[in-house]
C-alpha cells in the first residue's frame, strides 16, 4: 500500500474514533479489519503525529457569565462548550454538546427539523438515542466535504427515531429563480417545506455573511451577495439573511434558496442554534434579536467575542 494511502487511512480512522466518537468495533466493520487492528492504527497515528492529544484547562464560564449572556441576548439557555485548539477539534467538542441537546429536547411523538452544517453533521453521528418523532430536512443540499451529506443526516436520525422522514430533494442554492420556483412546487419538496410550519424543535447553524463564515457565501452569485451586504446582511441561517437588528434582509438570494424561512423558525417553540468562532459574534447577536433561538450552543472564543460586544454596548 503506498505511504500516502496508509496515512489517509490513519487520518480517517482517527477522525472516526476521536471526533465522531464511533466505537472501535463499528470502525473495524466499516474498514473490513479487526478492532485490534484499529487499536494498532490509532496508536500508530499518535506516534507519527497524525493525531495530537492535548488537554487544556480553559477559563470556564461561571454561572454569572452565562446568565449575563442569556440576559443580553434574550435567549433562554446558552451553553458554552469548553473548546480550544484547532477548528476541527473544536467542532467535535461543539458537536458533542449539540448531540446531547438534540437527544434531550427531541419531541416524543412530535416533529424535529434540522439543517445541515459541518458541526451538525458530526453531531448527528454522535446522537445515540431519540424518542419516536418525525425528522424534517430544513435546508437543501450543498456540495459537501468527503462523505458528509444532508440526506444521510436525515436518514441517520430517522433510523434512530423510527419516525417518518421528510427529505428536501433539492440543492440549497438554485442557480435560476425560475428553476427554484419550479422545485418548490414539486410534491415531495413542497411537503417537506410545509412540515416546517409545524415543527416542535428546530436545529440550525448560524453563519456570518462574509467569506469563510458561511457555507452559502461561496455558492451565491457575487452580485447577489454584495447586494445583500449593502442591504445590511450580517448573519445567515439556512440561507436566510438577517441584518444587525435581526430583521430579514430581502435579496435576490431568497428567490434561489430552498429552505426553512425565518418566519417558520420564529413560529417554532424550541430552536437550538449552533455557532463557532469569534467571527460570528455579530451574527449570533443578530439571530438572537430575530427572536427564534431558545438554546444557543457556542464555543469559548465566540462567547468571549460576544462578551466583548456587550462590554462595547456598556461603554466599557
Amino acid at each position: 500500500m503506498p505511504e500516502q494511502t496508509h496515512e489517509e487511512l490513519l487520518a480517517r480512522i482517527s477522525t472516526e474514533y476521536y471526533l465522531e466518537n464511533r466505537p472501535k468495533v463499528e470502525i473495524a466493520a466499516s474498514h473490513d479489519i479487526s478492532r485490534f487492528q484499529v487499536a494498532r492504527l490509532l496508536t500508530e497515528a499518535r506516534e507519527r503525529g497524525i493525531v495530537e492529544i492535548k488537554v487544556h484547562f480553559p477559563p470556564r464560564f461561571s454561572s454569572a457569565d452565562l446568565r449575563r449572556l442569556e440576559s443580553w441576548l434574550g435567549i433562554k439557555e446558552v451553553i458554552v462548550a469548553d473548546t480550544t485548539g484547532e477548528v476541527v477539534q473544536s467542532r467535535g467538542v461543539l458537536a458533542k454538546a449539540a448531540a446531547a441537546e438534540i437527544s434531550r429536547q427531541a419531541p416524543t411523538g412530535g416533529t424535529l427539523g434540522i439543517s445541515w452544517s459541518r458541526t451538525l453533521d458530526v453531531a448527528s453521528r454522535l446522537v445515540r438515542d431519540l424518542p419516536r418523532c418525525d425528522i424534517v430536512q430544513l435546508a437543501g443540499a450543498l456540495p459537501a466535504e468527503a462523505d458528509s451529506n444532508p440526506l444521510e443526516l436525515i436518514q441517520r436520525l430517522g433510523h434512530l427515531s423510527g419516525g417518518l422522514t421528510w427529505p428536501l430533494w433539492s440543492p440549497l442554492v438554485v442557480e435560476d429563480p425560475t428553476t427554484a420556483s419550479g422545485l418548490r412546487r414539486q410534491p415531495e419538496i413542497a411537503g417537506a417545506l410545509a412540515k416546517a410550519d409545524s415543527l416542535d424543535l428546530a436545529v440550525v447553524a448560524i453563519g456570518a455573511w462574509k467569506p469563510g463564515s458561511s457555507t452559502v457565501w461561496e455558492r451565491a452569485d457575487p452580485e447577489v451577495r454584495q447586494d445583500a451586504v449593502r442591504a445590511g446582511a450580517v448573519a445567515e441561517c439556512s440561507g436566510r439573511l438577517l441584518n444587525s437588528e435581526g430583521v430579514p434582509v430581502e435579496s435576490g438570494l431568497d428567490e434561489q434558496i430552498i429552505a426553512v424561512t425565518i418566519k417558520q423558525l420564529q413560529r417554532t417553540p424550541r430552536v437550538i442554534a449552533v455557532a463557532q468562532g469569534p467571527a460570528r459574534a455579530e451574527a449570533v447577536w443578530a439571530a438572537a434579536k430575530a427572536g427564534f433561538v431558545t438554546t444557543l450552543i457556542i464555543d469559548v472564543p465566540l462567547a468571549q467575542a460576544i462578551n466583548a460586544l456587550i462590554d462595547e454596548e456598556n461603554g466599557q
